[in-house]
Parts: C-alpha cells; structure tokens; sequence
C-alpha cells in the first residue's frame, strides 16, 4: 500500500520465471496489485503503455534488449512512471548506467524481502532507494553531472521557495532519504513529500534525480 492506503500497482520484468512469480507473490501477499509480468524488455515498454504502472520493477539483464533501453522505453511510454532496478549486478557502471537513463531506485538481489517492500514504497512516492553503499557512488555521479550538465529548470525568474522547502532541498542535495529527512527537521514522511513536490513544481523538474542534479548545482550541499 501507498502512504493513504491505495494499492501501489506494479509490473514485474524478470527473465527467470520463478524469480518473477516469486517477486509477484510477496507484492500480492503485501497489498499491491500486480498489473503484469513479462520476461522481455520490448514486451515490457508495450505493455506498460497499456496498464500504465505507478512502479516496474525491472531486471537489469533481459534477453532481448539491455535494462538501460527498457528503463529508456518505459519513461517514454509511460511519463511520470517509477523504476526500481532489482539485479544480480552491483557494479558501479551498472548502478551508473541506470541512474542516468532514469531509474528511481537500484536494489541488488540479495536484498531482504522487507527491504524490497519498503524500496517499492518508497519508490512509489518519488523517493531514490539504492542497496546500501550504493547511495555514495551514485550522490557522487549526481554532483559530477550537475557540473557536466547542467538542470534546466523554469524559464524567466528564479521560483521562490519557502524557508522550508530550501530546508528540505539542502538535505535532498546531501543525499538523505525522506525518512531521514522527516525525523532531522521533526516532520512527518508526508510533509517531506508534499514540500520536495511543490519544489518540483516550481522549478519545473520532473524527479528527484533531477532535483537532487538542481540543488548540487546551487551550491546547497555545501
């Protein structure tokens, strides 16, 4: 279930049949719908265009095209869709790689069934997720392209932020998680999550890749 309670709806893409139905089982068993399951990249993005997900939950190695192409499809087919990569792999190119085509979160296999769930809730509310020692190496590339590459954020003047929502910004820029973040300035995981959305709107940023990429390049993880 999502924070108020509404089914999270999942679409599981995994090559090995007893690792997908296993995965789909224990998000069944969790409350969250299942919306489909497939073995193939390209059936993937198709798919989701039709069932439009809120989380795909996608291994980094497929049969017919790379993970980083699916996570590439599925973001084009279905904007605004959350992508947890759950792979064997924890090589840092291959945690790279999928950061910068987009993917929300990157958890390895060996990864607990509870931390897997709690990652498909976060992930669901926008928040980054990474199998620990993970998170470093990819606030490391998050710094090295906003100095590469820069955000483009709303045209015209500068947006206001609160006092708060820069509060909030700099601790996003430090790499902290909305839990973190909740007991650090004593609010709640809602409020985290309604002041790092309103942020995004006025700047117009559509993730917290993006945002995160913002708030480096302002200087704010100082």
């Amino acid at each position: 279930m999502s924070g108020d309670g509404t089914p999270i709806r999942v679409m599981v893409v995994d090559d090995h049949p007893m690792w997908r139905e296993g995965v789909a089982r224990d998000l069944t068993e969790a409350g969250h719908e299942v919306v489909a399951t497939t073995g193939e990249g390209g059936q993937a993005v198709r798919i989701a265009a039709a069932v439009r997900p809120d989380v795909v939950v996608l291994d980094l190695q497929l049969p017919d095209i790379s993970g980083v192409e699916v996570i590439r499809g599925l973001l084009a087919a279905v904007p605004g869709v959350r992508v947890l990569m759950l792979s064997a792999s924890g090589e840092q190119q291959s945690v790279l790689d999928a950061v910068k085509a987009g993917a929300t979160g990157y958890l390895v296999k060996s990864a607990g069934q509870q931390e897997f769930l709690d990652a498909v809730r976060s992930t669901a509310a926008g928040e980054t997720v990474f199998t620990p020692g993970l998170a470093g190496l990819v606030l490391g590339e998050y710094r090295r392209l906003a100095t590469t590459t820069p955000t483009t954020a709303a045209a015209g003047p500068t947006p206001r932020l609160t006092d708060r929502e820069t509060e909030v910004l700099r601790l996003v820029a430090k790499g902290m998680s909305y839990k973190q973040i909740a007991e650090r300035l004593s609010l709640s995981h809602r409020t985290v999550q309604n002041h790092v959305q309103n942020t995004l709107g006025k700047l117009q940023l559509h993730n917290r890749v993006e945002l995160t990429r913002y708030a480096i390049a302002q200087g704010l993880d100082d």
